[in-house]
């Protein structure tokens, strides 16, 4: 099990707390003038991935003292236990291994003496034939005509995964039209059964334990929807099913055959990469479902090995940790640009603030330290336009997470060089700042002398902002894979750090019992 240490207790706590005095003396602008080598020094690879840690309030010193709080904090006992299936998730008394989902090497990993591998394998396989069959028209609905259209009914993670994922993904999309419906909202449940043709849509059912009432309530309005427009057989035709619930999955009318597998011990916001990602398969394409997978399977292996001194998740946790923790940081930006990745900030969002939006510690005791910071952001450069005031004015210190490609999808290099360009100003704008001596120099210089006095104060930016640069070659499956897993492994060291479980969700639960006695 995990250990239950509580940070501040550690020698580590304590001496990130007498060097936090030097680091806050220090403006980003002097660690460069002082290292014309920061960068490369502070910079790491792995595959098509450059992540750049420079500009963030780091010193070496920092890093090995950060370092040293995962040593006490026994975290690579915890990774082990994170992927050998112990059940780490106490409260639900549960294995979390979504990591297991996306290993294509045989293991022995078990679960109650259960190995994990053939029935990850044997689903995989039944995932690639059913889509195999959908996409190329053998499979046909209930009057006899092919698939066109596919409907994701679920909510949480058995929706908005699949969905960020394909948006994200949609330049390898295939003939299939791919809708979501979530939200107990009847008008957008109805909004979207307008653009459908019962004959050629497919539905899917995602609910682990085919009791969400939002899920159910939508499912079966659709399956009125389908048995008004044709006949109660047709229900065997045009619905599928995730879920662990066999019996109530039958007893809807899903046909037996049609029912993919869940299990415990993969949490809903970590589930995409299992059978609730059919709805991915089914938009891209297997190879390219499989390529996300293979993608991911790559930060785990990289994780799971990797020194913490050069390990990319570790690192990005223990600094998250480090504004947290010693700099009274409450949020973090998050930035891709690329238009595509839009719902990327709201899947991150609920991955992080689901996960350790926690205030009680793994021993049931009020935590008396920060846990969880608020997630934000959107895609870049509408961010510009929006809050990016706030963080190179505001009052509040606010790291940015900036996720870049270096090459278009479509090849609009003209688009893309000026959409890169803002995306490398900002990180350096923030660094950098500009000083009342550069503003003066620039208005003058612009005809603007006059109103220098006035005006000067407001164009200052003092600069020391802190982010940290994510770059990729191209927006692929395998990158986004890589990227989703990079911050998933994120929450899970910070969740041992802090000595909370950042795997149950008893937060989600309250809403739900009030909402059934209104």
């Amino acid at each position: 099990m995990l250990t239950t240490t509580n940070p501040t207790s550690t020698k580590a706590w304590k001496e990130l707390n007498t060097h936090l005095q030097t680091v806050n003396k220090t403006h980003l602008n002097e660690f460069f003038n002082k290292n014309t080598n920061r960068q490369e020094e502070f910079s790491f690879k792995l595959e098509q991935l450059h992540v750049d840690f420079s500009k963030n309030k780091i010193t070496d010193e920092t890093l090995g003292l950060l370092v040293a709080l995962a040593n006490e904090s026994k975290l690579k006992d915890a990774i082990e236990s994170l992927y050998t299936g112990e059940k780490i998730n106490s409260t639900e008394n549960r294995a979390v291994l979504h990591t297991a989902l996306r290993e294509f090497s045989e293991n022995k990993t078990s679960v109650d003496g259960q190995s994990v591998f053939p029935l990850v394998k044997n689903a995989r396989q039944k995932v690639k034939s059913f889509t195999e069959e959908i996409i190329s028209g053998k499979w046909k609905g209930f009057t006899g005509k092919p698939i066109t259209d596919v409907v994701n009914i679920g909510i949480g993670g058995s929706d908005l995964g699949p969905q960020m994922v394909v948006e994200a993904l949609s330049f390898y999309s295939n003939h299939l039209r791919t809708h979501f419906i979530s939200n107990i909202d009847g008008d957008a449940t109805h909004q979207t059964l307008k653009k459908l043709n019962p004959e050629t849509t497919l539905f899917i059912v995602v609910s682990k334990t085919f009791t969400t009432i939002e899920t159910l309530t939508n499912a079966k309005t659709c399956k009125s929807w389908l048995v008004n427009e044709m006949d109660d057989n047709a229900v065997k035709k045009h619905f599928v099913a995730v879920s662990t619930n066999q019996k109530a999955v039958e007893q809807f009318g899903i046909a037996t055959e049609n029912i993919f597998p869940m299990w415990d011990w993969v949490g809903g916001r970590f589930s995409m990469w299992s059978s609730v990602g059919i709805s991915i398969a089914l938009a891209l394409g297997y190879e390219n479902f499989e390529a996300f997978l293979k993608g991911a399977n790559t930060t785990d292996k990289h994780f799971r090995k990797t020194a913490f001194k050069e390990n990319i998740p570790v690192l990005m946790a223990l600094i998250s940790i480090w504004y947290t923790n010693f700099m009274g940081v409450t949020s973090e930006a998050i930035l891709p640009y690329a238009e595509s990745l839009n719902k990327l900030v709201a899947y991150l969002q609920q991955l992080f603030m689901e996960s350790n939006g926690k205030s009680i510690d793994r021993n049931g005791e009020k935590v008396t330290y920060a846990t969880g910071n608020i997630i934000f952001g959107s895609t870049g450069s509408n961010a510009q336009h929006s809050f990016m005031q706030h963080i190179h004015q505001g009052t509040q210190l606010i790291p940015v997470d900036f996720i870049g490609f270096k090459k278009s999808l479509y090849g609009d290099t003209k688009h893309h060089d000026i959409l890169m360009a803002n995306y490398k100003a900002q990180a350096q704008a923030l660094q950098e700042g500009k000083t009342k001596e550069a503003v003066h120099l620039d208005m003058k210089f612009n005809g603007n002398a006059k109103n220098i006095n006035q005006l000067l104060p407001f164009k200052v930016f003092e600069g020391n902002r802190v982010s940290t640069s994510f770059l990729f070659d191209k927006l692929t499956p395998f990158n986004l894979g890589m990227l989703i897993s990079l911050y998933e492994h994120k929450v899970f060291v910070q969740g041992i750090i802090w000595n909370i479980n950042s795997f149950d969700q008893f937060g989600v639960e309250l809403g739900k019992e009030m909402a059934k006695k209104v």
